[in-house]
This record gives C-alpha cells, structure tokens and sequence, in this order.
C-alpha cells in the first residue's frame, strides 16, 4: 500500500519520520563502532580512533533519546 505522504495525518508524518532518524542514528553509530572495531582488531591503523569513534556514535545516540519536557510554564 503506497501513501502519498501530503495525504498522511500530521502524527503518521511525525512517527514515519522519528522512526527514519531513529534508523540512520543507529547505521551512523554502528558504522562508526565497526570502524573503532577494525581499529582494535589492527586492520586499519590506530591513532586514537576507535575512542574517538565510540565518542562519536555515544553523541549521535543521545540526541535521539527521548527529553522529558515539562509540563506547564516554568
């Protein structure tokens, strides 16, 4: 079933595209740990990248985790 996405409900549109971020941070951050991987097994040449890698893909993943966002006016 194929939906013109103009004809999708504002929160279908939302879901559709939380899900696509969701799924890019996680090739992002698994590549980026595959990489440090190759590092640590001695396949690429290590200078300081596998730790600067996993950096990387921790930052990517903790702008996607959810914020509470509070209630009312502060």
């Amino acid at each position: 079933m194929n939906a013109d996405w103009n004809t999708l409900s504002d929160e279908t549109q939302l879901a559709v595209t939380r899900a696509a971020l969701h799924r890019a941070v996680e090739t992002i951050a698994g590549q980026a740990e595959g990489l440090a991987s190759e590092m640590d097994a001695g396949h690429l040449a290590d200078r300081g990248g596998p730790d600067a890698l996993r950096l990387f893909a921790a930052l990517v993943r903790s702008h996607t985790r959810p914020r509470l966002v509070p209630a009312g006016h502060c």
